[in-house]
C-alpha cells in the first residue's frame, strides 16, 4: 500500500502541475516542483542530523537503565496490558520497557525523549519479527498509537499561542485532550478489529479505566488553576519529569555500580547509526510530500471543500483552519507553519487560529512517523498500518473540529 500512496503523491502532483501550466498559465510551476525536491531532500538530511544528538543522548541513557535493570522494573506496571494487546511479545522482553517509556514521554508531551524511545522500542520488537521487511502486528499497533499520540501536556501549542499574544494560551487544553483521546481510541479500535484483539477482557478494561481517571484528574487539576498559569504549570511538569527521568537513569545506574559513562557511550554510538539509516526513508517521504504541496493539490482540495459546504449552506468559518488539518498527516513542520500563518493572518484568538491550534495538537504526523519508525529497522511492507493510522487521524481531526465549534464558536 505504501508504494501506491508514494507513487500517487507524485502522479497527482504532476497532473495538477500540468493543469496549472496549461489552464492557469503558470509556466513556473515545474521549476517550483523541481526546487521543492531539492529543498525537501536537504530538509531530510537536516532532520536526520538534528536527530543525531537527541538519539545519542537518549539511547545512551537508555543503555544505562537497561544495564542497571531499571527498564525491567518500570515496564512491570504496563506489561499485563501489553501482553493482551501485543501477545507475540513474551513476558519480560525488553520491548515492554521501551514501549512504556515511549508512551509515557508522549503523554507528557516530551517529544525530544519520545522519538528516541520509540525508535528503541521498534528495534526491540524487530528482534522478534520473523519477517524483517514486513511490519509485525505489535509494530503496527505501536506505530498507530504513536501517530494518534495521547498528549496530556501539549506544551508546545501553549508556547506558540503565548508567543503570538493569546489572552489565554491554555484555553485549547480540553479540546486538544478530547481530540487526541478520540484519535487514540479510533486507532486502537481499528487495529484491534484487523488483528482480532479482544478489548473487552478484564485486564484491558481495568487499564482503560485507570487511564481515564488519570486524564480526568490531570485535566481537572489544570483547569482549576488560574488561566494565566496553566501553560507555565504544564511546562514545569513536563520539563521536571524529563530531567527527573535523566537523574533516575543515572542515579540508579550509579547505585547499581554500572559504569554509567561507558554504558552511555555504547548506547550513544547506536543512536548515531540509527539517525544515518533514516536519511533515505526521510528523503523519499518528504520529497513526495513537498511536490504534493507545491503543485497546488492541497489548495485545490481546500477550494473544493469550501465550495461544497457553501453549496449546502453549512457554516464555513473552519475553512481558514483547514490547511493545518490537511498538512498534519503529511508534515509536522508544514502543519505548524500553517497554524502560525493562520494566527498571524486572523489573530491568535480568532476562531480559525484557535481551531488550527486544536488541530495541531490532535494527532501526530502520520507519514513522518511511519518513515522514521519503520525506516529505522528497514521495514518495507507496512500492511494495515497506514489505513489504521489514517482512521485515527480522521477521528482526531473530526473531533478537533467538533470541539472547536463546541468551545469557541
Amino acid at each position: 500500500m505504501l508504494v501506491h500512496i508514494w507513487f500517487g503523491f507524485f502522479a497527482v502532483s504532476f497532473a495538477t502541475a500540468l493543469y496549472q501550466w496549461l489552464i492557469n498559465g503558470r509556466a513556473d510551476i515545474f521549476a517550483a516542483l523541481v526546487q521543492s525536491t531539492f529543498d525537501m531532500a536537504g530538509l531530510s538530511v537536516e532532520i536526520a542530523i538534528g536527530l543525531i544528538g537527541v538519539l545519542c543522548l537518549w539511547l545512551g541513557l537508555f543503555r544505562i537503565a537497561e544495564q542497571a535493570g531499571l527498564i525491567n522494573i518500570l515496564s512491570r506496571g504496563l506489561e499485563p496490558l501489553f501482553l493482551k494487546l501485543m501477545p507475540e511479545i513474551p513476558r519480560g522482553h525488553a520491548s515492554h520497557g521501551s514501549i512504556t517509556m515511549n508512551i509515557a514521554a508522549n503523554m507528557l508531551g516530551l517529544d525530544n525523549a519520545a522519538t528516541p524511545m520509540g525508535l528503541k522500542a521498534m528495534q526491540d520488537m524487530q528482534s522478534l519479527n520473523p519477517d524483517k521487511e514486513t511490519a509485525s502486528n505489535a509494530q503496527i499497533l505501536f506505530l498507530v498509537l504513536n501517530t494518534s499520540s495521547v498528549t496530556l501536556l501539549p506544551i508546545t501549542i501553549f508556547m506558540y499561542r503565548a508567543q503570538q499574544g493569546a489572552a489565554d494560551p491554555a484555553a485549547v487544553f480540553i479540546p486538544i485532550l478530547l481530540a487526541t483521546s478520540a484519535s487514540t481510541l479510533a486507532g486502537l479500535l481499528a487495529v484491534s478489529y484487523v488483528q482480532k484483539i479482544n478489548l473487552l477482557n478484564k485486564v484491558v478494561l481495568t487499564y482503560f479505566a485507570g487511564f481515564t481517571l488519570l486524564l480526568s484528574g490531570l485535566a481537572s487539576y489544570l483547569v482549576s488553576q488560574p488561566t494565566d498559569q496553566i501553560s507555565a504549570i504544564s511546562s514545569l511538569l513536563g520539563n521536571l519529569t524529563l530531567f527527573s527521568l535523566i537523574m533516575l537513569f543515572l542515579g540508579y545506574g550509579w547505585w547499581k555500580k554500572v559504569n554509567v559513562y561507558d554504558a552511555f557511550i555504547d548506547g550513544a554510538k547506536e543512536g548515531f547509526d540509527v539517525a544515518i539509516k533514516l536519511i533515505p526513508y526521510l528523503v523519499g517521504m518528504l520529497v513526495a510530500i513537498g511536490v504534493l504541496r507545491t503543485s497546488g493539490v492541497l489548495d485545490g482540495i481546500l477550494i473544493g471543500v469550501e465550495y461544497m459546504f457553501t453549496l449546502f449552506g453549512f457554516n464555513t468559518d473552519f475553512i481558514q483552519a483547514l490547511p493545518t488539518a490537511l498538512m498534519k498527516p503529511l508534515s509536522g513542520s508544514g502543519a505548524r507553519a500553517m497554524m502560525l500563518e493562520t494566527m498571524s493572518t486572523h489573530g491568535v484568538d480568532s476562531f480559525p487560529a484557535t481551531l488550527a491550534a486544536i488541530l495541531q495538537g490532535s494527532t501526530e504526523t502520520t507519514f513522518y512517523v511511519l518513515a522514521v519508525y519503520f525506516g529505522s529497522v528497514g521495514i518495507r511492507h507496512v500492511r494495515h498500518a497506514i489505513t489504521c493510522a489514517l482512521i485515527a487521524d480522521a477521528a482526531g481531526i473530526t473531533t478537533a473540529f467538533m470541539a472547536g465549534y463546541w468551545f469557541f464558536h
